[in-house]
């Protein structure tokens, strides 16, 4: 859902306004970078990305159109760009990481209790068995508390893709799980969705 704290900082931002440009910076540094870190581990070419990509929308702001989702917009440039330059380092170096795979990491969290603390960790152990996309869309979609639109749009796959997908990721987690675990699981992925920009559930 579009906030609209978002929508005004983007309008003024597009019209020059520096303070609502650091105001949309301040609030996606972060996101974004927590996002890459899924994808490798290197933190200089991170943080790189995420200048590059406020530094582009800066000087290209007049040409810039009104995004129906200023959160999918940036998801999507930042990942889309990433890549590229993933593979463009990964024929001179090899990077520290997977290049374009997807880790999910547990950071304890001292607001859950122990039980809570060991069940999330079993999740993440399993989640962390799937493909990367699945990991991805697995991330994007209880993590980040997106929609099916937002993660279609972010992954560049269609509305059928994202449902497939989703329910592949979801099946290969309940035959990798008992069914208590399984309950389990699909109870904490509930509560993570609904209080995902209440707490740090995930860093990388």
């Amino acid at each position: 859902m579009q906030s609209e704290s978002h929508v005004l900082w983007w309008n003024a931002f597009k019209q020059g306004d520096w303070d609502a440009f650091t105001a949309l910076y301040g609030e996606f540094y972060e996101l974004l970078n927590n996002y890459g870190r899924k994808f490798t581990r290197d933190e200089d070419l991170i943080h790189d990305v995420v200048h590059d990509l406020f530094v582009r929308i800066w000087t290209t702001r007049q040409r810039l159109g009104q995004p129906v989702s200023v959160k999918n917009y940036l998801y999507k440039a930042f990942r889309s760009t990433l890549f590229r330059k993933i593979q463009s380092l990964s024929k001179f170096v090899e990077l520290d990481g997977e290049g374009t795979g997807f880790t999910v990491n547990f950071i304890p969290d001292a607001s859950f209790r122990q039980e809570e603390q060991e069940l999330r960790k079993q999740v993440i152990d399993l989640v962390n068995t799937l493909p990367a996309r699945q990991q991805e869309i697995i991330f994007l979609r209880f993590y980040e508390g997106m929609s099916y639109e937002e993660i279609s749009t972010i992954m560049d796959i269609n509305m059928s893709s994202t449902y497939k997908l989703l329910y592949k990721a979801l099946d290969n987690l309940q035959k990798a799980s008992n069914k208590q675990t399984w309950l389990l699981i699909c109870g904490l992925l509930f509560l993570l969705k609904n209080i995902s920009k209440k707490i740090p559930v995930l860093e990388g």
